[in-house]
This record gives structure tokens, sequence and C-alpha cells, in this order.
């Protein structure tokens, strides 16, 4: 299955000169955040396969208008094509406002998650915001990753978590990390997975 998996900055190759040859193999559309509704409902309508998204930081207005034929995945878990995802959304609080959460908060969140992966055998795919913690986040407040996915990636052990906030324009990231069994991949702009 072909992935398109988008976050943090609309795709001028995408939003400005669509190829719909290069898009044709997509089956499924991942969004890990600070996308705006326009551009998500815009790439729902082209490429013709689902969306499933999460909340980035920077989403504040996706409660009022909500991409259009988008599916929220927060705190879901979903199944696509056998393919079980789970989503967590936002990042590590560093200011007042939405889809930021403390350590703790984010590791209750991913608590509340433990029934559902237990009566569905698992993960293998994790799709959020932020990063895992060591493992392409950065040292600032507002890039740092949630030490709480590294316990998730340790236990759960997905297959693969995707993940935005952490511009490959800054720097310091790689696109594509190993960490035990899972393989991630900084969403950045846009990159297409084979699963």
């Amino acid at each position: 299955m072909k992935i398109l998996i988008v976050a943090d900055e609309e795709s001028k190759y995408i939003w400005d000169h669509f190829d719909p040859a290069r898009f044709k193999d997509v089956e499924l559309i991942l969004s890990c955040g600070d996308l705006k509704a326009s551009y998500l409902s815009y790439l729902v309508s082209m490429i013709h396969a689902p969306l499933f998204y999460v909340h980035g930081n920077h989403d504040t207005t996706y409660g009022q208008m909500p991409p259009e034929g988008c599916d929220c995945i927060e705190d879901r878990l979903v199944t696509f094509k056998g393919l079980r995802i789970l989503g967590l959304g936002g990042s590590f609080r560093y200011s007042p406002g939405e889809h930021q959460y403390k350590e703790r908060q984010m590791r209750w969140r991913i608590a509340k998650q433990k029934p559902k992966l237990w009566l569905k055998g698992g993960v293998d795919l994790l799709v959020t915001h932020a990063p895992a913690y060591k493992l392409g986040d950065g040292e600032d407040l507002c890039h740092r990753g949630f030490e709480s996915f590294v316990s998730f990636l340790d236990q759960y052990r997905p297959r693969y978590m995707v993940h935005g906030h952490q511009h490959l324009n800054y720097g310091r990231n790689a696109r594509v990390r190993q960490y035990k069994d899972t393989t991630i991949v900084n969403g950045f702009g846009y990159h297409l997975l084979e699963v």
C-alpha cells in the first residue's frame, strides 16, 4: 500500500503543480498536523483516497472549519485495509494554547488507549505531530519530543511512526530513522511511504 504523509508546510509541488501520475497509486493520506484545512480538503479531492489527520500545535481553526472530506483520528485506533493506525496529535506544551500537552497528559492519553490496543492486538502505525524524545526532536521546549512515545514504541513496537513538527530545513533531522522494530518517518512537506 502506498501512503502519502504530509505535515507542517503545504507543498507547492502538490498544490501549484499537481501531477496526478505521481500520486495515482496512493491509497491513504496521513496528515501529521500544522496544515491548512483547505489544503487537506484539496488533497482528498485530487487524490481520491481517504485522509486521516491529527492536530498540530498550530491547527487552531479546525474546530470552526475542519478539513472537508477528512477524518480526525485523534485518540482513535482505526483500521484501514488491515493496517491498525493510532492518532495522537499535538506538541509538548510551551505556551498557552490548544493541542499542547505536558508529558503526564500525553501519558494519560496513551493509557486510555490500552483497552483498544489490547482488543485489536496492537498497532501497526502511530501518527503523531510531535516526535519521540531524542528520536528526531529539537532541544528547545517547543520542539521537544515526548518520552511517553518512546515508552509506547518500546511496549507496542509498531512497524511505523509518522510525525511532523520538525521542519527538515531546520538542518538537524533525517527524513527516516530506525528505532528497534519501528521505522520513524518525518512527514515534513510530503513523503511517500510504501507499506
